[in-house]
């Protein structure tokens, strides 16, 4: 009932708004009427004068006094050919204004809205969100209010205040995930960006001993090595950053969504693109030995290589970047059967429930690789 008596009240304020300029032409139109027939009574009195001084004769006093007397009634009374036209056309806007547009509004929220949807206070929709992203924001941060050492909490928080650009609050919520459960390269990596984002781009001292740190914790992390390539650049270091993009080049997949970027800066940098070669697959040297092979015995050489990572993994299993490699190496060759292989071997070494066995898995989901019954 609130809710009508709201929407009445809004509409009658509405109607008062668009009427008020109508109301107020119609009210100067009379003001001006009033003036001009005082001009013309004034006009009578001085003819008046004018015949009584002998200034003028009898028979112009009266042609004179004709002329303003018609001048006068017509004002009294309204001028015959525009008044009724315009009193037609106020009287249309306002039926319009007052009895129209109320009921079209009504019509089409009755169509489109809602009416029969009930009121949810801020407690309902933190308890059932949806996809509604600040309400999932509102509900995490009033969690962790209440929980401020719950680690897992500030990891899930910290990406999503990234990407809705809330850069201070994410850097806060990064520094608390990696105090409460540790560094991990994905949370160094975070952690990085956000320093990043805050300096406008710029690679800072912070920042980069946050992306060292990563790569000790995973030696072949393309984001974190991109990022050092790229401290090397904005520091005036050409030839140390041509180097480290083009070994990042060389180690990445063939199609790898940074190879564009990464060729760009090696360009800037005074050097030629790199040709990508597979994860744990051939070397650079490899590569340029391979020029002169079809394209089948290319695809041979590669594939003998990535067998041969996976002979090793086999007799020593617990070299987690080597899994991460291979993974990544079987679902660049297309080989979703022996990827997918190779991850439930990996995750025997590593189990999903380490740090280790969770990147694993989160690769396996990044490269399309179907994870179900492996993350117990």
């Amino acid at each position: 009932m609130l809710f009508w008596i709201l929407v009445a009240v809004l509409t009658a304020a509405v109607a008062v708004i668009l009427l008020y300029p109508l109301l107020r032409g119609a009210k100067a139109a009379e003001d001006s009427r009033a003036g001009e027939a005082a001009v013309y009574r004034d006009q009578l009195r001085e003819l008046d004068r004018d015949l009584a001084g002998a200034l003028i004769t009898p028979e112009e006093a009266d042609y004179a006094r004709a002329e303003i007397g018609r001048r006068l009634i017509a004002v009294s009374a309204g001028e015959p050919e525009t008044t009724p036209k315009s009193a037609r056309h106020h009287r249309v806007t306002e039926a319009f204004v007052l009895l129209i547009l109320p009921v079209l509004g009504l019509c089409l929220y009755l169509t489109m809205g809602r009416p029969d949807l009930p009121s949810q206070p801020l407690e309902a929709r933190l308890e059932n969100p949806g996809n509604d992203v600040a309400v999932l924001i509102a509900k995490a941060e009033r969690h962790l209010a209440a929980n401020p050492d719950d680690g897992k909490g500030w990891d899930v928080l910290a990406p999503i205040y990234f990407r809705t650009m809330r850069v201070n609050d994410a850097q806060v919520a990064y520094r608390n995930a990696i105090r409460l459960l540790g560094p991990s390269p994905i949370r160094l990596d975070g952690l990085a960006e956000t320093l990043m984002a805050v300096s406008d781009g710029v690679v800072t001292e912070e920042a980069r001993q946050a992306l060292e740190q990563s790569l000790t914790l995973e030696p072949d992390n393309p984001r974190a090595r991109f990022y050092v390539a790229l401290s090397m650049e904005q520091a005036g270091r050409a030839e140390e950053a041509r180097r480290a993009f083009e070994a990042l080049a060389q180690q990445s997949p063939a199609d790898a969504p940074w190879l564009p970027l990464v060729n760009e800066h090696i360009a800037k940098n005074g050097g030629a693109a790199a040709q990508p070669t597979a994860p744990g697959g051939p070397t650079s040297e490899d590569v340029a030995a391979s020029e002169d092979m079809s394209s089948g015995d290319r695809q041979q050489m590669i594939r003998g290589m990535v067998e041969s990572l996976d002979a090793k993994l086999s007799a020593e299993p617990n070299n987690f970047e080597g899994w991460m490699r291979l993974v990544r190496s079987y679902a660049v060759l297309n080989d979703k059967d022996r990827a997918a292989s190779a991850l439930k071997r990996g995750l025997a070494a590593f189990p999903p429930t380490g740090e280790h066995g969770r990147q694993l898995l989160a690769l396996a989901r990044e490269l399309g690789i179907s994870t179900e019954g492996l993350t117990q």
